[in-house]
């Protein structure tokens, strides 16, 4: 939690804007709210290194120097981030780190400096490697070098943003494999728009929720999947979606790093960026990713546990009209209202708590997003993962055949119950209106089988296949099928609810 400069100023900083971000991060309360970081993007150094390699200052822009702005963060309760990229130059042409990685890891420290953001702007591959081999080659020998100091900086990783959005997925997951071993987090798709850049802010801000749906399997305490910056302040947003992007990216866990003119935030966005029931449910220790529960054309709603044992409860609205929609509390992988149990759902925007028991009743502005956090009571313990299983390349959804015929097929979320599955810890998966029915791989065959036979049982790995565990094989989108296991191809990477067992 904290600040970059980028989405806002871009290559436009200097030292008063820090100060004065600090000082306003104070006296506005999101220092106090969790917002301890002060984190300096590109563009900060001289486009010359010093005569022995080392990394300096532009001093027009940092008169006092950096070691001297450090130490002005640190005296106001902040930690202290800097910008390179593991390229020949940055992204905006100053010296990048290749060849002086362990040089600068040590300048950075004794500027006192524990959060590196490393681009990957100017990669080129080496003799014998792939483009992706060697950003693997050299984002390893970063995290060899700033493992082996005293005080390790955390490492932020944009490695994987520079495979995503081509038609074949495969290279990009190729890198989200290794990049939570290496990192404490990871950028992994376009950059969130920019102040000053053309477009819609909030399609750009879909564009990365939409990218980080397709992630979930990777998160785990200690890493965490980034989908950029917030931007409260950016004039291209609704009020519904400024609040709409901070509570997503609380839903995902995600960081929270604010890139906007700090000063002059209306109290109103301050306001909901200090939330404490939703930077709460941020910074739950579990770490889940909110998954997707249910999708249509205009509703997507989102679950997952947190450490004490709640559920929550995330439903965004991406159509341009209120929506009013009962969300079945069995979608959320709790015991239905049969059962006899009552939930107490609190809505993390307003305080508000009601009693549910078959359904949460939602009314959502367009493009705005409730959270609720619901309570399980004594006796209705015993949270079964649930929620939509579909493939990340085509968007479709696993869907259960009408009237229980046995069949399942792949088509576009709509919200159906049939597309809402459940995934217990023995590795079956029942459509919640299955009647008792379970996924069965059949040689090469797939369909729905009363539960208990051979071939019902799945594991699901981190490279997003859905193997069965009888005949080897994973499930396949195009025609249903099994099919041997390959190089996470389109075909075969599949997301499923948050709380799945994840293998590597």
């Amino acid at each position: 939690m904290g600040f970059n400069n980028w989405s806002r100023f871009m290559c436009d900083l200097n030292e008063t804007l820090f100060t004065a971000t600090a000082d306003s991060m104070v006296t506005n309360g999101l220092l106090s709210a969790g917002y301890n970081r002060i984190n300096l993007d590109d563009c900060w150094m001289s486009y010359d290194r010093t005569p022995n390699g080392s990394l300096t200052w532009n001093t027009t822009k940092f008169p006092h120097g950096l070691p001297w702005l450090s130490n002005y963060v640190q005296t106001r309760g902040f930690h202290f981030g800097i910008y390179e990229d593991s390229g020949n130059t940055t992204c905006g042409g100053y010296p990048g780190s290749y060849g002086h990685e362990a040089q600068d890891a040590s300048t950075f420290a004794s500027w006192g400096i524990d959060y590196l953001k490393l681009d990957g702007c100017n990669v080129y591959a080496s003799a014998g490697r792939t483009l992706e081999e060697e950003y693997q080659h050299r984002y390893g020998q970063w995290h060899g070098i700033l493992s082996a100091m005293s005080h390790p900086l955390i490492f932020s990783e944009s490695a994987p943003a520079y495979f995503a959005g081509t038609k074949n997925n495969t290279d990009w997951y190729t890198v989200m494999d290794w990049v939570p071993v290496y990192g404490e987090l990871a950028r992994h798709s376009t950059d969130i728009l920019v102040y000053s850049g053309q477009g819609s802010a909030w399609d750009s801000i879909m564009v990365n929720y939409n990218y980080n749906t397709l992630l979930a399997r990777y998160q785990r305490p200690g890493y965490f999947n980034d989908p950029d910056f917030l931007i409260p302040d950016h004039p291209g947003l609704t009020a519904d979606e400024k609040r709409s992007h901070f509570a997503l990216w609380a839903s995902f866990s995600a960081p929270l790093i604010i890139s906007a003119y700090i000063p002059a935030l209306e109290a109103d966005e301050v306001a909901f960026l200090s939330n404490r029931a939703l930077i709460e449910v941020d910074q739950d220790a579990l770490a889940l990713q909110a998954t997707l529960a249910s999708r249509d054309e205009v509703l997507d709603v989102l679950t997952r546990s947190l450490e004490n044992g709640d559920r929550l409860l995330t439903v965004l609205n991406r159509g341009n009209v209120t929506v009013t929609a009962e969300v079945p509390v069995s979608w959320l992988g709790v015991k239905a209202g049969d059962s006899g149990c009552v939930y107490s759902a609190e809505d993390l925007w307003d305080g508000m708590v009601r009693k549910v028991s078959r359904e949460v009743r939602v009314e959502v502005r367009s493009h705005a997003t409730k959270v609720f956090r619901v309570r399980i009571p004594k006796g209705c313990e015993g949270v079964v993962p649930t929620g939509i299983v579909f493939n990340t390349a085509s968007g479709k959804c696993l869907t259960a055949g009408a009237n229980g015929n046995g069949t399942v097929g792949f088509g576009s979320c709509q919200g159906q119950g049939t597309q809402v599955w459940q995934v217990r810890t023995e590795g079956t998966l029942s459509p919640l209106s299955g009647g008792g029915m379970c996924l069965t791989a059949e040689g090469n065959e797939v369909g729905l089988k009363p539960c208990g036979g051979s071939g019902q049982v799945w594991s699901y790995a981190v490279t997003g296949n859905l193997r069965n565990e009888l005949t080897g094989g994973c499930l396949t989108e195009r025609n249903v099928l099994m099919k041997a296991c390959l190089d996470e191809r389109n075909g075969q990477v599949f997301e499923l609810p948050s709380g799945v067992q994840v293998v590597s």
